[in-house]
This record gives C-alpha cells, structure tokens and sequence, in this order.
C-alpha cells in the first residue's frame, strides 16, 4: 500500500495526494493532512489578524491596488478589502468561505506571518464573524470582502485611531516605530512588506468610496445608469460610473462600504478628498515631524542663561529673606543661605531645610 501511495504521489507530483476533491477553476479542497501541514503561526485571534489574512490573500491574487475600509458602529467592527487583482470566479463566492479550500496548491509560500496557502484563512474568518462574504468579484478583475465582527466575541485593540510613525529613511530602509498594535499598524506593516508589488490605501468607507472615486475616473467614459452594466465593470473602477448621489450610494453598498446619499453627493462635488497610499501618508507625517523639530530648533535660544555675580548675591539676599517668614510659621532654621544654580535655561534655588529643636 505504502509503494502504491508513493508511486501516485511521484506521478501526480504530489497533488493527488494533497487534494480531497478539485472544485475547477484552480480551486481545491485540501485533504486533512495536508491542511494541518499549513498551518500558520496563528489563528485567527483579533480583527487585527483577520485584517493581515485578506491583504495576504489580495496580495496573492496579484492585485496592484488593495483598498481597505473599516469603520466601528457601536460593538461591530466592518473591514472591507476591496482590490483589483484576479478576483473570485461566481461559482466559488460562497465555497471559498468552507474548510480547507484553497486555490493555492502548489503555491504555497512563508511570510513574515507564517505560512499562506493553507486555504483556511477564509474559513476562520467567517467562523469569527457576525457575517464574511464577497460583497463584489469579476474573474480577472478583482473583488471586495465584506466582514462584519462583533468585539467582544473577537478581541480588537482599544486605540485604533493612532497611525503608526515610520523611522528611518530610504537609503538605509524604512521601519514602524512604536505604537499600538491596531489595524492601522497592521495594514503599515503589509504595505511595507509588500511596497514594490502593490500600493495600499486605508480610511474610513467615505475615504476609500472617495479613492475608488479617483481610482475609476480614467477609466469612466460615460455615466452607466444600468446596474446590470455597471455590475460588469471592475469592482475599483465601478463608483466613478455613478450617475448621481443616490446611485453612487446604492453602488458603494454593493461593494461593501457604507456610505450616505450625503457623503456620495460631497465624493461626487470633490469635497472629499482621496486619500494617498498608505506609505505615503506616514512618510509625509515623518517628514512633517522632521521639519517641525528643525524649525523648532532653529527657534531655540542656544546662547545659554548668564547672570552676573553681584545680581545674583542681590537675588540670593531677596531670596534669604522670604524664606525667613516661610521658615518662622514651619518651625524651620531661618539662617539659611539659599543654593542659586544657573543652568542653561533655568536659575534654581534650593533651601537645605532643618527644623528647629
């Protein structure tokens, strides 16, 4: 039985004995074994990891724009992950969400979060969450993954309004400093990892519909009134078709992204502005936290604090003679002499303090 196994492995290069059963269209379903084998480094624990397992897989889909919104509304938290890459072909929208269900089999690769491929990303996710599906997908031309998490049942980080800050500099190579381990965090160190492949935007949904806005205008020829049309075109490319406020709003809800008849009425009039790829955003903080500090430090008065001698012996009198009222209501010695100390940018005065017998 074992030669058997080994010569199937040998001729199938492996496949057939890694697969319970090929959906077509490149997808399969991993046999247990084989599953387990790549298994990564971790479950899905936080909305954070969530977060990093649908840029993975948008990454892996060869997409060169990746679009992620999130926003909170009471205890639910909404990721959208919206990009422009291979996309999921109609008949695998609901099945790629099942257990061991990959379209990775012989691409299976090691990241800086593990290992990817194992094709239970998906699955897990969904296990965690209040609702995961694929809001919008044409084959070829990219797709958007709607999530809805309840915190509480799924941990998240407290701060999520704080960006992380980059620290270095292109010559010797960028890194995150320090900072809260949030979705923003998250999102930085894929766009870092992956900054010569593709570009990462991330907002709030009315920031990423405003982008996608942008994103889409080179491409719109002409308003397409028609759902049906409109449904035909790239998922990023699909809101700078939008007629009018209503639509748009009706069309960024099929993609996902909630966004009111008001905030696609101001996307529409330019009142929002798109946002900048990630990197982007924190290389100009970084560069604007820079220019700030120097201007600050051209401000500075370098030339040091210089009092003279005998205008301190007069300020060290002045000073004697106050703490001799403070020291007859506290029963201390009045004959002190006050220590005077000029520093670079400060005079201190110090009292050796002694009761009275």
């Amino acid at each position: 039985m074992q030669d058997l196994e080994e010569f199937i492995d040998e001729a199938s290069q492996g496949r057939l004995l890694r697969i319970e059963d090929d959906l077509g269209g490149g997808f399969v379903r991993l046999r247990i074994s084989e599953a387990q084998r790549r298994q990564a480094r971790q479950d899905i624990r936080c909305v954070e990891d969530a977060v990093i397992e649908l840029l993975r897989n948008a990454r892996d889909a060869h997409a060169r724009s990746i679009f992620l919104a999130t926003s909170k509304s009471g205890d639910m938290r909404s990721v959208v992950v919206l990009d422009d890459g291979d996309g999921v072909p109609e008949d695998m929208v609901e099945r790629i969400f099942e257990p061991r269900v990959t379209s990775k089999l012989d691409t299976l690769c090691e990241d800086d979060w593990g290992v990817h491929g194992r094709g239970m990303a998906l699955y897990s996710i969904r296990e965690n969450a209040v609702d995961a599906h694929v809001a919008a997908s044409i084959a070829g031309q990219g797709s958007s993954f709607r999530v809805m998490f309840q915190i509480g049942d799924i941990a998240e980080r407290k701060d999520q309004s704080t960006l992380p800050a980059l620290e270095g500099c292109a010559r010797d190579g960028w890194k995150l400093g320090p900072g809260p381990r949030n979705i923003a965090r998250a999102a930085a160190e894929f766009a870092l990892s992956v900054r010569e492949r593709c570009r990462v935007y991330f907002g709030s949904p009315v920031e990423i519909a405003a982008t996608l806005f942008a994103y889409g205008r080179r491409y719109a020829q002409s308003p397409l009134s028609s759902v049906e049309r409109r449904c035909r075109i790239a998922p990023a490319k699909r809101l700078s078709f939008c007629t009018d406020a209503s639509d748009f709003a009706a069309c960024a809800y099929e993609l996902g992204l909630d966004v009111s008849q008001r905030s696609a009425y101001r996307i529409m009039q330019g009142e929002v502005a798109p946002l900048e790829p990630l990197l982007g955003v924190l290389l100009r903080r970084t560069e604007h936290g820079r220019a700030a500090k120097a201007a600050s430090d051209v401000a500075r008065d370098f030339r040091g604090l210089k009092i003279a001698p005998e205008d301190l012996d007069d300020f060290s009198r002045v000073m004697k003679k106050a703490w001799t009222v403070i020291a007859e209501s506290y029963y201390l010695d009045p004959d002190i002499d006050p220590i005077v100390k000029v520093s670079h940018d400060a005079v201190q005065v110090t009292f050796p303090a002694s009761k009275q017998l």
